[in-house]
């Protein structure tokens, strides 16, 4: 999977037939592609996600509809890099859930996805308790994109509260 951004100055308007979210529209409707992901999709934090996996994902459904699926990830807190694991409906409650046992608190209260050209970008607004931001993740995968989007989200939120969070340059 590739998650490289491509930076350019082009207009956002030409990347997605979509328009933004309402409310990150009318943060980010005079800002470039380049500009955007800076702002909204830091690549740098002190939360990192490492692998993700599903350890379930073979299992079939029962008649009785869904059912939780396990997942497991390595997240990396600072200079703490631990496995953790989460039983949810999906990928976004289990990384959310993760997060909660580690004192992060994110809760997604919107979520959007777009596809450009064989990509998707997800757009989640979390909110700490305290404040919201928007944040977003891209990648080939959709699981992914949404994954980085939380990532993302709490790594802005913990920008606004954290002095010691590391500074993207």
């Amino acid at each position: 999977m590739t998650s490289h951004f491509t930076p350019t100055a082009e207009p956002l308007s030409d990347r997605f037939a979509a328009p933004l979210p309402r409310g990150l529209r009318e943060q980010a409707e005079t800002m470039s592609w380049t500009t955007l992901t800076a702002t909204y999709a830091p690549s740098c934090g002190p939360l990192r996600l490492g692998s993700w996996d599903c350890d379930d994902a073979h299992r079939p459904s029962t008649r009785l509809g869904p059912q939780p699926r396990t997942f497991r990830a390595t997240l990396a807190v600072g200079d703490r890099i631990e496995t953790a694991t989460a039983q949810a409906g999906g990928p976004v409650a289990a990384l959310t859930a993760m997060l909660h046992e580690r004192g992060i608190g994110v809760e997604v209260t919107r979520f959007h996805q777009l596809e450009s050209g064989g990509y998707t970008a997800t757009f989640v607004h979390g909110h700490d308790g305290l404040r919201a931001e928007w944040a977003m993740g891209w990648s080939d995968d959709a699981t992914q994109s949404a994954l980085r989007a939380v990532i993302a989200c709490a790594n802005r939120l913990l920008a606004q509260t954290d002095v010691s969070a590391e500074v993207c340059e």
